[in-house]
């Protein structure tokens, strides 16, 4: 039975409850040609909506969309549509693994630093001991070693192959490069080996159940909030777990009226 499809501001969302992952799973597995899974936070939902763009097309074309932040569903809220369940990409990542582990499927690891993506080879392997890693390449590889790379996963034909930082295209790279592989899954989560690795920690469980991990990324990468201007600042709003919505509006009024001061003052 397929999963229900949604649409939020033109951009496509899965509503997959975690009693019908696996199944899911099990489902693109049996499915030929390239598949892939993405985690679909509120900043790439606002990228996605320039139809345009690589980025667009690429989640378009994703076979399974999964929300990761609470502001999506907030939106579905608003805008009456049915309520996807969201995921905990780093615990969602888990729940993959563990049914390729149980059926005795290959994985294939791509992206990182050399160490960190031994150490988090090393962890995977002690933790899900029927999954056989079939290959890893590091991340921030040189252009010209792609062919070889590209060749590598083709023979290898893993189950999945989990990306994580250290690709330029991110989600893209597999999209724009799928007529060259067989049949694998291509799933990409920046912060998988880190976290497999311990070199990063995870994301609070009450930080992320209440949706505030949205202003973690935006402490660590403040040009986030540029993404805001590109859609109706109500829209935005809405999108806000209710206690933040007045404090963003109001932010947004005041970003909004030193942009125009100082476009003022420019042209005088």
């Amino acid at each position: 039975m397929a999963i229900e499809r949604i649409s939020l501001l033109g951009v496509p969302v899965d509503i997959c409850s975690p009693d019908r992952l696996e199944n899911q799973i099990l489902e693109l597995l049996a499915k030929p040609g390239t598949k892939q899974i993405i985690f679909l936070s509120i900043w790439d939902l606002l990228k996605a909506r320039r139809k345009k763009s690589v980025f667009a097309e690429t989640v378009r074309n994703a076979d399974l969309v999964i929300p990761i932040s609470k502001s999506i569903l907030n939106g579905a809220k608003f805008l009456k549509r049915n309520i996807p369940h969201r995921y905990n990409p780093f615990e969602c990542v888990i729940q993959i693994l563990s049914i390729l582990d149980a059926h005795f499927k290959t994985l294939y690891l791509f992206g990182s630093n050399k160490k960190t993506l031994q150490q988090a080879e090393s962890n995977l392997h002690d933790t899900f001991t029927n999954l056989r890693i079939v290959g890893r390449y590091v991340g921030y590889y040189p252009k010209q070693m792609e062919d070889n790379i590209i060749q590598a996963m083709f023979k290898a034909q893993p189950s999945l192959v989990l990306m994580s930082d250290g690709i330029k295209e991110k989600n893209c790279w597999a999209y724009k490069r799928r007529n060259r592989f067989s049949s694998s899954i291509f799933l990409y989560y920046k912060d998988a080996f880190g976290i497999f690795s311990e070199r990063i920690k995870r994301v609070k469980e009450k930080t992320f159940n209440n949706g505030n991990e949205i202003f973690v990324e935006l402490l660590h990468n403040p040009f986030k909030i540029v993404l805001i201007f590109w859609i109706p600042a109500h829209t935005v709003t809405f999108m806000l777990p209710g206690q933040y919505q007045v404090m963003m509006a109001a932010a947004l009024s005041l970003v909004l009226g030193l942009i125009l001061s100082l476009s003022s003052k420019k042209a005088k």
